[in-house]
């Protein structure tokens, strides 16, 4: 198995990238350098992280100590206030501007649903709710086309869209939609929209591949991947540890995965994962604990019932089945 992947604009896209959210201000900066010291080629970035000036300051300094530029694949995000087709490049121009950067290797839309335009990540009325907007998905589209266009960006795509938000713009696409970045792990193994996806020549990227243990909202009893004695017998079978059998679960299937970390030991650890081939029957035993749970979903309480943030929202892509 090879360590890249294919986009379908020819592009190669490593398998492996260090992810950067909830890298905090202070840490990041170390925890990029350290990865790409550890033979990382690829790092998963987004404006909304805070982080990216210190990303960009550890990407100076690799490439002023002889790493090239066109060696890393930088992934960065389109914020949800930032839909509007005219909010479009200033938002990735600013982007750019943090990372040091004079273009991005792929650049996604983070979630389908718009919020009110403007600055503030996430605008709110006087009772505290968010303000959505809703800015149709193909309005944003033609803009991120014209970034490819305009050299800002090599490939484009989407993150959190579900099959019939990727049909819609695929339909009228100029440029085609390279990558779909989704939560992805064996609680939650995406199998009917990673196929959909492939169906349309369309790669996926797995965020919080190990259940985003360090989400701030997790509560007790709540699933715990890495503590499944289930997760920790099979990989003891291979001698690794439970973060890099759900990291080589990913890439095996030839789904990208960008695992986050900013503990130096764990950084190498988790790339060092294409040294071993998971058997089909444990494949098949892995993917057997998908129960569809989400790490990753930004909820409220309403009644006293703890509901999806955005579930009303006109483009909340979770109502579908995939």
């Amino acid at each position: 198995m090879g360590t890249t992947i294919t986009l379908n604009n020819s592009a190669s896209m490593p398998l492996v990238g260090l992810g950067t959210w909830k890298s905090k201000p202070g840490q990041v900066e170390n925890a990029v350098k350290v990865a790409l010291n550890e033979g990382y080629r690829h790092i998963d970035c987004a404006a909304v992280y805070g982080n990216e000036k210190e990303v960009g300051s550890a990407l100076k300094d690799a490439f002023a100590s002889g790493l090239r530029r066109e060696d890393v694949f930088i992934t960065s995000k389109l914020w949800n206030t930032k839909h509007k087709s005219e909010d479009v490049r200033p938002a990735c121009e600013k982007t750019l501007k943090d990372l040091g950067l004079d273009y991005l290797d792929l650049y996604l839309i983070h979630w389908p649903t718009s919020f009110k335009p403007g600055d503030e990540l996430f605008p709110r009325d006087d009772t505290g709710n968010l303000i959505f907007a809703d800015i149709p998905l193909m309005e944003t589209w033609s803009a991120m086309e014209k970034l490819v266009d305009d050299g800002l960006v090599k490939a484009i795509g989407v993150s959190n869209f579900n099959a019939r938000q990727i049909e819609e713009i695929s339909k009228v696409a100029r440029v085609p939609i390279s990558v779909n970045q989704v939560e992805s792990h064996p609680y939650l193994t995406q199998k009917k929209l990673i196929e959909f996806c492939s169906s349309k020549n369309i790669a996926v990227t797995a965020f919080s591949p190990l259940g985003s243990p360090d989400r701030p909202w997790a509560k007790l009893g709540e699933p715990s991947l890495l503590e499944d004695p289930k997760i920790k017998a099979i990989a003891s079978k291979y001698g690794k540890s439970p973060a890099q059998l759900v990291i080589r679960y990913q890439a095996q299937r030839g789904v990208v995965v960008i695992p986050k970390s900013i503990t130096p030991a764990r950084i190498k650890a988790n790339i060092d994962i294409f040294d071993f081939e998971l058997s089909p029957e444990d494949v098949v035993d892995i993917e057997s604990f998908d129960r569809g749970w989400r790490a990753c979903l930004p909820t409220v309480e309403i009644d006293g019932k703890i509901v999806p943030r955005d579930g009303h929202h006109p483009q909340y892509p979770f109502h579908d089945e995939f």
